[in-house]
């Protein structure tokens, strides 16, 4: 009896690995009804071995697949996150990452134990495909005939399904190759990426066009330039029929409301280098004009000499600062970006107990950004760089515009329910996800509006964009990487100096809108407002 349970585990947990879904919105009961061909093969193939070979075949392919489960794993979260499967090439940096993350939210002993348990769940997964296919071979060899039999009638059933695209649940064949075309998806995708590293390089090492340029952005001349990113806000925010009805109200009204104030904008798409979070790799593609994808990239572009957008105006004489609410330690890229001052969490005085680093109001944010840079008396022209966070993921908790006099140290978003449920509650409900996302978006593109309105005048241009689409929670699996960007002005010279760009009018770009890689930003916008 304990032997049938025991042959019983080891048959449901290699099943399991081989027909396990990549995708977490695949995870379903219908999902596991399928026929392995993986499973197929092994079973000829022990049924022809040589006995001495079926040992060392089973521990082989049993560890194999153990790996491949692993794989699939990471590449579920990956695709969950970064709507992408995970890169064996250049991803691994995010495990650090990840380990970061952990210590700063539970601390090093809750880092290290966290770190403790996944690798020894990786362990025990592996070793458990080994112990089990070594098992199921002995009984595959042991009950030859009814191997034999099941093999022949299973192998038809696998062919009529493959042939007809069978499927009890889209988009999940029930004729399985799943851990194969893991495995040769892994394979094809080393040299992808070792091209695309290639390509980088040469980007990399070919001469900067703008380095030790003199004269560059005068047609910026005394103007406030402030460059915000709008967490997560991507191209499905204004096509998406489930968001756009709330998100393009709030764009449409803005447009009128700063036209009727002397303001003009124009707006495209950019195709950003990440999606689903990555927000830093967005950054460093648009200020460096180079296509940073991973941090392997990254921190080779932040390592260099680089031209930004930021260091330029630095070196064009602009006081440059950055406003950094959901940073809570030392930013070393500062230098790199030609960053004169940082502010983050740490000293932009938000007192607001739940509404605080990623959750901070974007209204707070640029409050204070106002009241410590813009508002001090006889300023020179400033260069800010400003993410904007309240559209960060979970999009539990979201704030409400209330008068700018009224935003003060922040306690006021205390009284806004922030701490009413947990925030990861929202995740775990997609249509209530997508709909906190929405309004997360409808509140900071407002709170942008509203502040020009409030603060801006001749001297203020407004660039605002997207880093990133959201995750596939709110977007699906089949969104593009194109996110919208905006410049406001009131001073009509600045917009003659892009009308070349083919930009439309008002803060929504339409379906028809220009689309341009985000590593092409720099160039033409250094280009444009040259001297």
């Amino acid at each position: 009896m304990t032997r049938r349970v025991t042959t019983l585990l080891a048959a449901v947990l290699v099943f399991a690995a081989l027909v396990l879904p990549r995708e977490i919105g695949q995870l379903t009961p219908l999902a596991f009804v399928r026929i392995p061909v993986e499973a197929l093969v092994a079973v000829g193939v022990l049924l022809v071995l040589p006995a001495r070979w079926r040992r060392p075949v089973a521990l082989t392919g049993g560890a194999l697949l153990g790996l491949l489960t692993v794989l699939k794993i990471v590449d579920m979260g990956f695709l969950a996150v970064l709507a992408r499967p995970f890169d064996p090439v250049t991803d691994w940096t995010y495990f650090g990452d990840a380990a970061s993350f952990l210590a700063d939210s539970y601390g090093p002993v809750g880092a290290v134990g966290a770190a403790a348990l996944a690798l020894l769940a990786v362990v025990a997964l592996v070793l458990g495909t080994t112990v089990a296919v070594a098992r199921l071979s002995r009984v595959v060899v042991r009950r030859r005939t009814g191997a034999t039999r099941a093999l022949v009638v299973l192998t038809a059933g696998w062919l009529v399904c493959a042939a007809l695209g069978a499927q009890l649940v889209a988009p999940v064949p029930v004729a399985s190759r799943n851990a194969a075309s893991l495995a040769v998806q892994k394979a094809e995708q080393v040299p992808v990426s070792l091209r695309d590293q290639a390509a980088f390089e040469d980007a990399f090492a070919a001469p900067d066009p703008f380095h030790d340029t003199p004269a560059l952005l005068g047609g910026l001349r005394g103007k406030d330039v402030v460059l915000t990113f709008v967490e997560s806000y991507g191209r499905s925010a204004l096509e998406d029929p489930g968001l756009a009805p709330v998100v393009d109200p709030v764009l449409d009204d803005g447009t009128r409301r700063l036209a009727a104030a002397g303001y003009g904008s124009r707006s495209a798409f950019l195709t950003s280098s990440t999606a689903g979070g990555g927000s830093w790799l967005a950054h460093a593609t648009l200020l460096s004009g180079l296509w940073v994808t991973n941090q392997q990239t990254h921190d080779q572009v932040v390592g260099s000499n680089r031209l930004t957008l930021t260091s330029a105006f630095k070196d064009a004489g602009w006081q440059t600062v950055a406003v950094m609410p959901g940073t809570s330690s030392d930013w070393p890229e500062a230098r790199f970006f030609g960053i004169d001052e940082v502010r983050d969490s740490r000293t932009m005085g938000n007192a607001a107990k739940d509404f605080n680093r990623f959750q901070t109001p974007d209204q707070y944010t640029l409050a204070e950004f106002q009241r410590d840079e813009r508002a001090k008396p006889g300023h020179g022209p400033l260069m800010a760089e400003i993410p904007l966070v309240t559209s960060h993921w979970p999009w539990a908790h979201i704030p409400k515009l209330v008068g700018w006099n009224a935003v003060g140290d922040g306690s006021v978003y205390d009284t806004m329910g922030g701490a009413g449920e947990p925030s990861d509650s929202v995740l775990a409900d997609p249509a209530r996800a997508r709909a906190g996302y929405r309004d997360a978006i409808a509140y900071s593109l407002s709170s942008l509006i509203s502040y020009v309105e409030t603060y801006g005048d001749q001297n203020l241009v407004l660039i605002f964009l997207g880093d990133h689409q959201p995750s596939p929670i709110v977007t699906g699996s089949n969104a593009s990487r194109d996110v919208p960007i905006t410049v406001v002005a009131r001073d009509p010279a600045v917009l003659a100096r892009i009308s070349g760009w083919g930009w439309q009018d008002g803060l929504k770009p339409g379906p028809q809108a220009p689309v341009w890689r985000m590593d092409a930003f720099r160039d033409r916008f250094l280009t444009a407002f040259a001297s």
